[in-house]
């Protein structure tokens, strides 16, 4: 969420960010966005007896700021269908895998335990299915010999920093054209940095 907020600043988007709501009220993301001067919401999850109760509250919450596009940064709630298809083609999230390998949590370790040699990110469109929208960027990292979980996760999120605020650039300037499961990026010639690789000592044992 701050890489985005700070690219949009200081990359000039024709776009402002509406607001950050959470379903924690001791998210840290909420007490920096109010520092910022970007309005901040919580929708408790705990005071709601089932998902699509929350889910309608949360959407109440998030369009009385009127959104044009939501994001999710680490938001680790299954949406409802009926939120889903409210923000379709909207709403977009970022998981620490190359999809379709690793859906769901503990993806680095997933990723060690089977011996990958290349690990990393991916922004996709929220579909009703749980990590499996039409992908719009991916970013790589070799899996390295002394990796553990810690060290793989670090790695990866420094080019989730990268390649999201790309993404969510990308939906504002309307450059995305979903086809089928496939995302086509209008002026991808200019968009350098949404498939990235991850440039090190260790890439060469990889290619």
């Amino acid at each position: 969420m701050r890489a985005i907020v700070d690219a949009a600043s200081s990359q000039g988007w024709p776009a402002r960010i509406a607001a950050v709501v959470s379903n924690r009220a001791d998210a840290e993301g909420l007490q920096w966005a109010a520092s910022r001067g970007i309005p901040t919401s919580t929708v408790a999850s705990r005071e709601f007896a089932d998902r699509q109760a929350f889910d309608a509250a949360l959407l109440k919450e998030i369009e009385r700021f009127k959104p044009d596009i939501v994001v999710l940064a680490g938001f680790l709630r299954i949406l409802t269908p009926a939120f889903v298809d409210y923000y379709r083609g909207r709403m977009l999230n970022i998981h620490p895998s190359l999809l379709p390998s690793f859906p769901g949590l503990h993806t680095h370790q997933a990723a060690l335990d089977a011996g990958v040699k290349v690990h990393g990110a991916t922004v996709h469109f929220v579909t009703a299915e749980l990590d499996h929208g039409p992908i719009v960027a991916q970013a790589t990292v070799p899996v390295l010999s002394e990796d553990d979980e810690g060290s793989l996760a670090l790695r990866v999120l420094e080019q989730e920093h990268i390649i999201y605020p790309e993404a969510v650039r990308c939906l504002v300037d309307e450059r995305l054209v979903v086809e089928g499961n496939r995302v086509r990026i209008v002026d991808a010639a200019v968009t350098n940095n949404l498939h990235h690789e991850e440039k090190n000592e260790a890439s060469a044992l990889d290619s």
